[in-house]
């Protein structure tokens, strides 16, 4: 490849990157101003409406909630789905056809279809589920899945699995403490990948939030969404503060893999 090709290809993913920054770039400079109406620049920065913010104690409550959904169904999802992909690896692996096309069907009912459904199944006893946190869970359970399914499926055939298992029972380990002691530590950054993914979608998650649970359990976008009609400069502190905490777990996730690794 050329200069020319080089500089070319870096002009346009520079230029990408910049169009693709330019509105959180402006919501960050509105969440910092005093006062932005018809000049270009603002009046002047301030740290109030961040101050404001992450002093109010129903923010910081919603961040709790959001974080306790999303990483309870997360765990959820892994404790239930790992043994089963494994068990469809090795022993029917025929079956994998068949569940990506059944880990897509959450995706195939719109949400608003969905929790319309689940109010009329857990509105009454003996499930009452609406409105805790129990149900939000659940939810976040089924849309969690084709995600962790597809990542660490597309792991366990990076790390060619029955070789993998073929080599242990060669060592003396039984089918699964080969698969606890060899295969899982193997899996870790599909593992990781896959949480990632699932819990930048889950935590921006609003229809099912907002429908079955609303202010009774108010997660991080229904309280954004109830505090539409305050100031655009607190609004906009809010969509810096969640861009940030998605940030800092990426971050963190991202360490421990590399400390592991």
């Amino acid at each position: 490849m050329s200069r020319a090709e080089t500089l070319y290809h870096r002009v346009v993913v520079w230029l990408l990157f910049l169009i693709l920054a330019l509105p959180l770039a402006a919501t960050l400079i509105y969440a910092l101003a005093t006062e932005w109406g018809a000049t270009i620049l603002p009046n002047g920065f301030t740290l109030k409406w961040m101050v404001e913010l992450w002093s109010d104690p129903r923010f910081l409550q919603a961040l709790w909630h959001s974080l306790l959904v999303c990483f309870g169904s997360l765990v959820l999802a892994l404790v239930l789905i790992l043994p089963l992909m494994f068990v469809i690896a090795y022993y029917f692996p025929r079956l994998d056809a068949l569940m990506n096309v059944l880990i897509l069907l959450p995706f195939a009912v719109p949400p608003v279809v969905s929790s319309v459904g689940l109010m009329q199944l857990y509105s009454a006893p003996p499930l009452a589920l609406t409105g805790t946190p129990w149900i939000l869970i659940g939810c976040y359970f089924t849309i969690a899945l084709p995600f962790i399914y597809r990542a660490i499926s597309n792991n366990m055939q990076a790390i060619n699995l029955r070789d993998l298992m073929d080599a242990a029972h060669l060592l003396g380990a039984s089918t699964w403490k080969a698969a606890l002691l060899v295969v899982l530590p193997n899996l870790r950054k599909g593992g990781m990948i896959a949480v990632l993914l699932s819990f930048s979608f889950l935590i921006g998650e609003f229809v099912f939030a907002n429908l079955l649970v609303g202010s009774r359990y108010e997660t991080l976008q229904v309280y954004l969404y109830n505090m539409r009609n305050g100031s655009g400069h607190f609004t906009s502190a809010l969509v810096i503060s969640y861009f940030l905490v998605v940030l800092v777990v990426t971050w963190i996730a991202n360490y421990l893999n590399k400390e592991k690794g």
